[in-house]
């Protein structure tokens, strides 16, 4: 998006100091500025004012702060955060097409992903990079739309209740899809039923005119449906429901093939990527690409070579025959049996799930223990690493623990982003296991 120094000092209240330049975007890591952007200090474990020079060097035209100006063109707030906030609030009326926003305790990023992807054969769409889901994230990837741009597609992420009320208040979503309610940051809204309370937000937000694509399969997404002035729209194995999804079958990969049936037309899919419950992400996109005039059938082609963002049900060869299954962003209960339902679906004569911890959920200690009961009851070994909440011996070097892989063998990698279990799966390809 382009507008001028002045409109951000407008939308702001603030200050400028220097020439009314125009400003092409907005970067709030000094690292990644485009020569033309804004750049928006942030204070956070490290002050991003102490980069402005950086960001100046780099070719930015403007930038926020909360300090004295040093120099070229600026405009003093109060809070640079607020700030970049209130400038995407006032600059989304710019944005004339639909905006879809997405939100779920699980699979809210794989659904963003198969939505962008359904919907380029028919639409110039724009999506949040990786998961910039919240009042940073959000915002940026808003004013970063480029011209042209005929549908957004914006996850909202959840850590409180209010917060996606807020995230709807700058993005203004026309359609929005809730792909499922789990466990993930109950502990923040005193439990699950709070987490169905703050998802519920974004429907809340929909205009008359607008569509609620909810599942149907889960109970507490699909009673949002009283909470929405929108049209509503149903996906799931509920026969119920508007889209439907069929009997699953995977292939060698755990890719999920199913019959879809939809107000738009029959369809066989076979997704690109691992998981039977990425179906049910599938059937929220491909819902929402209806809603949104797209063609249905060009998107079920296009989601047979969907890409994932990294480290969300990645498939990894190992040169042994061994084979990862790289789940490692994040992790609950709900997507934690979900990965381990796609592990049993993997061919391979040993399955070993090396598991790191499940944050901010309500019981952890029954919740993980859960996991370990589970997976042995599908016949899968577990490696606990970097906690006891699994009731086993911490593995200290899972690497190690694995042993020689001689081909055959099937291992899942995934916990919560704090475990950082990314570098297991980066050893394991290094050691050219």
């Amino acid at each position: 998006m382009r507008f001028r120094a002045s409109d951000v000092a407008t939308a702001t209240g603030g200050r400028l100091h220097g020439p009314d330049v125009e400003i092409d975007g907005v970067a709030f890591d000094s690292r990644v500025v485009q020569p033309g952007q804004l750049f928006v200090p942030l204070i956070a474990e490290r002050d991003g004012h102490d980069f402005v020079g950086a960001a100046i060097a780099a070719g930015a035209a403007a930038y926020l702060t909360s300090r004295p100006p040093v120099g070229g063109t600026a405009i003093a707030v109060n809070d640079t955060l607020q700030a970049l906030m209130a400038l995407a609030t006032a600059q989304r009326p710019t944005f004339t097409g639909p905006v879809v926003g997405i939100t779920g305790s699980v699979g809210k990023t794989s659904t963003k992903d198969m939505l962008r992807a359904a919907l380029a054969p028919s639409r110039v769409v724009w999506a949040n990079e990786r998961s910039f889901n919240n009042e940073q994230g959000l915002p940026t990837t808003l004013l970063n739309t480029p011209d042209g741009t005929e549908v957004m597609v914006l996850e909202m992420g959840m850590r409180g209740l209010g917060q996606i009320a807020e995230l709807c208040r700058i993005a203004q979503p026309t359609v929005g899809v809730v792909t499922r309610v789990a466990e993930a940051h109950s502990d923040r809204v005193g439990g699950i039923e709070g987490v169905a309370r703050a998802k519920g937000e974004l429907v809340e937000a929909l205009p008359t005119h607008g569509v609620a694509v909810l599942n149907a399969d889960d109970h507490r997404v699909a009673a949002m449906a009283v909470r929405t002035a929108a049209s509503v729209l149903t996906v799931g194995h509920t026969a119920t429901a508007d889209v439907r999804i069929g009997a699953i079958t995977t292939d060698h990969h755990a890719r999920a093939r199913f019959r879809l049936e939809s107000p738009w037309g029959s369809f066989e899919v076979a997704l690109g990527v691992s998981g039977r419950h990425m179906a049910s992400n599938a059937a929220a996109a491909l819902g929402a690409v209806g809603a949104l005039g797209g063609d249905v059938g060009a998107g079920v082609s296009a989601l047979a070579e969907v890409g994932l963002t990294a480290m969300r049900m990645e498939i990894v060869h190992l040169p042994s025959g061994a084979v990862i299954l790289n789940d490692s962003y994040n992790a609950n209960p709900t997507s934690m049996r979900a990965a381990l339902d796609a592990l049993v679906d993997l061919p391979g004569h040993r399955k070993v799930a090396v598991l790191g911890v499940m944050a901010e959920i309500s019981d952890p200690e029954a919740e993980h223990r859960a996991i370990v009961e589970y997976a042995h009851g599908h016949g899968i070994e577990v490696l606990a690493v970097g906690t006891d909440l699994y009731g086993l011996p911490q593995c200290a070097d899972p690497v190690a623990a694995l042993g020689s892989l001689a081909g055959g063998e099937a291992l899942l990698v995934k916990g919560s982003r704090v475990a950082g279990l990314e570098r297991i799966v980066a050893l394991l390809v290094g050691q050219g296991a």
